[in-house]
């Protein structure tokens, strides 16, 4: 069995703390920036490749990455985690998204089930309920066919499936693959389901409910707040809401749904979209081929991750430089920046991914650690970014690594040319400046106009976004989390940190409260 160390218990921490750093901006000019770029490159899957030349690495730091991921046993940590071991210690349960999407060792059996078998069960019965409604068999109270899918979630059972459908949406439109349209209910506050249902026919629109325990009052909420709509409209909840939850919740087995499809224990809410969360709706929404396609990238990326040779492995170099650059340079945060309007969602998905998975301050066993953990995570796509937040990454006192993608074909595939070049080349030509720019800066007199450089990044480099490639994508930073914790010997597979709040929530709604809770329940007429 791996052995679960604190980072700073490691050698290699005495390591980085002494290692010379690297000056970006000289490596990034000239030839040898061009170097760079040409062979620090590592291909993740599906066409996808990460490129890492304006990272603040060496061959000399390079060489004490690896130690430390051969130090804190990474590969056989990832091992444990796919053949079952109880990787959440919080909670005390195995960690099994990978095996949504594929078997990566020997079969896992937990409460007496193959789990692999248990998931692959749930996608061909989500898979056999989509075909059906896209067929017209299912249909709503007047024998008419559902055109609109509507999620209602909260957390990893929306932000997910909502990057994901964002993501596929003008994608599926070119290649004639849009089935249903899909939007998604999250926030309790009822502006948010009121707008929806306005935009929707709820007669021919399928709800699908998301709670893995089936008592998350947020979703519970919302579905009272649908089932009303629906009743005005003389419409019946059982012919038009589906379940996604587990076998064991008020919700599974229940008649006032059309179907339920489960999930388990074994899957953070975070890490869900592979599983009949995101089956459901991208199901529905695209058809079933499609979120197939979406999990055998996600299957791919997560086979290139078993590489042991750290310099060879996307998501495990990915992570090693991220650790290196929050606890031993000091940088709090990181923005992920995708040159891609399709993914305006995902850096909002990444953020809880990251921030949920690895905002801890004491290990995996409760005690607390000496080193900083898990960044700051924001990002707005480019080029809108640019002539937003850029100004403080470029010239702020605050140095953030920034986490660029971008592909080279658009989705829709038939650009115009203006002015010598197509929109998706001047897409394309903005992230390479924007590399350049903030790893070379530029020296002038006037300090207005002087920039230091020396800003780290790196770029996720496709030829098109699609479902498979996606799938890759969404996989390489779950892997790249999972391994950061393994380094800073966190649990990435809890979230105490919600509930605190969630309790204090049920005290104010009960009118339990003293103190400053209750003058702000009153101050908010409560």
């Amino acid at each position: 069995m791996a052995n679960w160390k604190n980072l700073d218990q490691l050698q290699a921490f005495e390591e980085l703390k002494a290692a010379k750093k690297v000056n970006i901006r000289e490596a990034m000019t000239g030839e040898s920036g061009a170097d760079r770029v040409r062979s620090f490159s590592v291909p993740i899957a599906e066409g996808l490749d990460f490129n890492y030349a304006a990272r603040p690495v060496d061959a000399d730091l390079l060489a004490v990455l690896a130690k430390l991921a051969e130090e804190a046993e990474l590969s056989e940590k990832y091992k444990e985690l796919y053949e079952g071991a109880v990787i959440n210690t919080g909670e005390k349960r195995l960690v099994l998204h990978q095996l949504c999407r594929g078997q990566l060792g020997k079969d896992v059996i937990a409460d007496g089930v193959n789990k692999r078998e248990f998931y692959v069960k749930q996608q061909e019965r989500i898979a056999e309920f989509a075909k059906k409604v896209h067929a017209g068999e299912i249909t709503n109270a007047a024998g008419e066919k559902f055109t609109t899918v509507v999620q209602i979630g909260i957390g990893g059972s929306d932000l997910g499936p909502r990057a994901i459908y964002i993501a596929l949406e003008n994608w599926a439109r070119r290649y004639g693959k849009l089935k249903m349209e899909a939007k998604f209910i999250s926030n309790v506050d009822p502006d948010d389901a009121s707008a929806v249902l306005a935009s929707v026919d709820v007669a021919h629109t399928l709800f699908v409910l998301v709670s893995k325990s089936g008592t998350t009052l947020e979703t519970l909420t919302n579905e009272s707040f649908v089932t009303d709509a629906l009743k005005k409209a003389g419409l019946s909840q059982s012919n038009h809401m589906i379940a996604v939850t587990s076998e064991t919740s008020p919700l599974a087995k229940n008649e006032n749904y059309l179907a339920a499809f489960f999930m388990d224990d074994y899957i953070g809410g975070r890490y869900s979209s592979s599983s009949a969360v995101g089956g459901a709706v991208l199901s529905l929404a695209f058809g079933p081929e499609v979120f197939a396609d979406f999990l055998d990238g996600a299957a791919a990326a997560d086979r290139a991750a078993l590489e042991t040779d750290p310099l060879k492995n996307a998501a495990m170099l990915d992570a090693l430089i991220g650790v290196y650059e929050r606890t031993f340079l000091g940088y709090d945060a990181t923005a992920v920046l995708p040159y891609s309007q399709a993914l305006s969602r995902f850096p909002a998905h990444l953020q809880q991914l990251d921030m949920e998975s690895n905002g801890k301050s004491v290990n995996r066993f409760g005690e607390p650690v000496d080193y900083v953990t898990g960044p700051i995570i924001f990002g707005e796509p480019g080029t809108n970014g640019q002539h937003s937040f850029y100004q403080l990454l470029h010239q702020g006192k605050t140095i953030v690594p920034l986490q660029f993608v971008g592909f080279k074909n658009s989705q829709i595939g038939n650009d115009v040319i203006i002015e010598g070049s197509t929109s998706q080349q001047k897409l394309c030509a903005n992230v390479a400046a924007q590399i350049v720019a903030f790893a070379c800066g530029k020296d002038d007199e006037n300090r207005n106009k002087n920039f230091d450089g020396g800003r780290p990044s790196s770029i996720i480099i496709g030829e098109t976004l699609d479902p498979k490639s996606l799938g890759a994508l969404l996989a390489h930073f779950e892997n790249k989390v999972m391994f950061q914790g393994f380094v800073w010997n966190v649990n990435s597979f809890d979230q105490e940190g919600v509930q605190l709040g969630k309790l204090l929530a049920k005290r104010v709604l009960a009118h339990e409260t003293d103190g400053a809770l209750a003058v702000y329940s009153e101050l908010l007429n409560i």
